[in-house]
């Protein structure tokens, strides 16, 4: 069954009984809330080699280096380095994995160089900056640092060093995350909740509310209280299976077949977060004003329950 067929007029949601329960199932390609589009074609096609950035070791000495060193620590322990900006307990290289290095983990030299751009997201040209501003309110679910905090330019600093040698306003091969064909089957709720018990649970728990070592994540939660909220980037089904093809289980990228990144994605974005900041009040009106696509399940049904309409509890 191709995608037109069970879409029909492609952004009707259809509810498919499995197992008894009654779960949302989404089609697989829609136009992104971000103009970052993913460099690779299709999962099928050979890749090409990405980017390679300059090694840690080559940060000079001196306050430059210094600058990009301190970048790099916000990067990699954010609560710890910018907790006035936090509000969950991740980090940004708990997403952009091996430091931000990591094609098809959405690595900051994909990103860096394809600033000031115009994002569908706020519908206006953001700079690099503006870009940072909203990780930290969508994926941390904190606030935005202004742009002259000492956090935001080390942040900058540090992604102006990874991205040494890119060429300028150029997609990249590996940047963003990878863009998958459409699934042969609708992403199912429940052969995602069979393959997250089977490859994912170990690290992030059957809970999904991850694993942490004197406080700080080593897996990261997926969903809860203290993971990435409604406006986040990972919470768009297409982002989602993209990153968990090219880097899930973590360090065996490339073991899932497409439908399962497909329904494991499903199964995780179809549990409850913290609201979308944008919150209007009413989830049908911010879900028509911001999640106006197939690919987010905000504002919709699964397993009988409106996602998006009450606060994710913390885990008991």
């Amino acid at each position: 069954m191709n995608m037109k067929t069970w879409l029909g007029s492609g952004v009707c949601l259809l509810a498919l009984l499995v197992g008894g329960w009654v779960v949302a199932s989404l089609p697989a390609r829609a136009s992104q809330q971000d103009t970052v589009a993913p460099a690779v074609p299709a999962a099928s096609a050979a890749p090409s080699a990405a980017f390679a950035p300059p090694p840690e070791s080559a940060i000079p000495e001196g306050p430059l280096g210094d600058l990009v060193r301190r970048g790099r620590d916000v990067f990699m322990h954010t609560p710890q380095y910018a907790s006035t900006y936090v509000g969950n307990g991740l980090s940004c290289a708990n997403c952009h994995l091996d430091a931000g290095r990591l094609a098809h983990s959405a690595p900051l030299w994909g990103a860096y160089g394809m600033y000031p751009q115009y994002r569908k997201k706020n519908h206006r040209v953001n700079t690099y900056g503006e870009r940072v501003q909203g990780c930290f309110m969508y994926s941390m679910n904190g606030k935005a640092p202004p742009l002259d905090a000492p956090e935001m330019i080390a942040l900058e600093a540090y992604s102006w060093w990874l991205a040494q040698g890119a060429p300028i306003g150029r997609e990249l091969p590996g940047a963003g995350y990878l863009k998958l064909d459409d699934p042969a089957k609708a992403p199912d709720y429940a052969r995602g909740k069979a393959v997250f018990g089977k490859y994912c649970a170990l690290c992030h728990g059957d809970d999904g509310q991850g694993q942490a070592v004197a406080g700080r994540y080593v897996f990261p939660p997926l969903w809860g209280s203290d993971s990435f909220n409604w406006g986040a980037g990972m919470h768009q089904l297409n982002n989602a299976a993209g990153f968990i093809k090219a880097n899930m289980p973590l360090s065996r990228g490339g073991m899932l077949s497409d439908q399962d990144a497909w329904d494991v994605a499903m199964y995780m974005n179809s549990h409850e977060r913290p609201q979308d900041p944008r919150f209007t009040g009413d989830v049908a009106a911010t879900r028509k004003a911001y999640h106006d696509t197939p690919m987010s399940l905000y504002g919709t049904r699964v397993n009988g329950h409106l996602l998006g309409a009450p606060p994710a509890r913390p885990p008991q």
